[in-house]
């Protein structure tokens, strides 16, 4: 299973929730069903019942965790407010700093970097700088973080 496949879908599970208000399992479900219809992207999905289990548990660890990663990430935007981001900007975030804080499997740079690649694909052309200097503030401090991240 390719982990960036997954999280484009993860990011985009977590658009669809927050823009149509729809359950993890549906958004995830959809854009799975559109990931297998739609071959331009030359993505072949080998194991759809792995990577869907996978989204969704980064889906639902997201969400569960939104509240508290939304108020965290406030204190790294510098002159923002969370709702004040792109959608997309802000899905990304979420996602990074979910990883960052709560993957134990996925190392710090990767998580970040990550990040910056979706920011790149799916955000505008500053989208890759914001989101680095958000999560490079966020991982000097990461170790702290790790012990009492509310």
């Amino acid at each position: 299973m390719k982990r960036r496949l997954a999280r484009e879908i993860v990011v985009q599970s977590l658009y669809q929730m927050e823009m149509n208000e729809v359950g993890s399992e549906e958004a995830v479900n959809m854009l799975l069903d559109e990931a297998s219809e739609e071959n331009d992207t030359e993505r072949v999905i080998t194991n759809e019942i792995e990577l869907k289990t996978y989204v969704l548990e980064l889906v639902n660890g997201v969400w569960s965790h939104k509240q508290g990663i939304d108020g965290l990430l406030e204190n790294y935007l510098k002159g923002w407010q969370i709702s004040r981001l792109s959608r997309v900007d802000r899905q990304i975030l979420r996602l990074a700093a979910y990883e960052l804080l709560y993957s134990s499997d996925v190392p710090a740079k990767v998580a970040v970097n990550e990040a910056i690649e979706l920011s790149k694909h799916f955000g505008t052309d500053e989208s890759g700088k914001f989101v680095n200097g958000v999560l490079g503030n966020m991982i000097r401090e990461l170790d702290k973080l790790k012990k009492d991240p509310s």
